[in-house]
């Protein structure tokens, strides 16, 4: 039996009071869930924006306001993270993760040396967010950060551009 009717006898069986799927939400909201959904999937939530974009590209979105509403909302959310490094890394690196200062050294030497180019790869799944946080750890310097982080997220969204454009005709 219906649970509504357990709990109110008598009253009509649920119906959901909205009339709108999920896919109708974030469609009619198009350019503001794709920024909430890129921005919350660079965090370590593990989320995907990339469907969502395909999608609305598929519905005739612009393809540059969606690239631009991607990328923006994507380096923000990894702001968060490079931000949790930044100004929780001693706490991270000491408490949580047991880096003495030996290694904590080392590291940073390597990191300085390689590392800061890796930001170019912040956009891959499971590797991306510790390498912003990472980044954030060693203090990179957030003009460098920005720069490095949009570049390899602009170049992930509009490779998916161009290919779900080019599938299209």
């Amino acid at each position: 039996m219906n649970q509504s009717r357990l709990l109110y006898p008598g009253s009509p069986p649920y119906q959901n009071p909205s009339p709108w799927t999920m896919t109708e939400l974030l469609f009619s909201h198009g350019y503001l869930s794709l920024f909430i959904l890129s921005f919350l999937a660079a965090t370590v939530l593990p989320l995907g924006s990339e469907w969502l974009l395909v999608a609305l590209l598929l519905e005739t979105f612009n393809p540059w306001l969606l690239l631009a509403t991607a990328t923006l909302g994507n380096t923000l959310g990894a702001c968060t993270t490079y931000a949790l490094g930044r100004f929780g890394g001693v706490y991270l690196s000491v408490r949580i993760l047991r880096i003495g200062p030996d290694a904590r050294d080392r590291a940073t030497r390597q990191y300085r040396r390689y590392g800061t180019w890796s930001l170019l790869f912040s956009w891959l799944p499971i590797i991306g967010d510790p390498l912003c946080l990472i980044g954030g750890i060693f203090k990179t310097s957030f003009p460098w950060f920005i720069l490095l982080v949009t570049l390899g997220k602009l170049a992930r969204y509009g490779c998916i551009e161009v290919i779900t454009l080019g599938s299209m005709g």
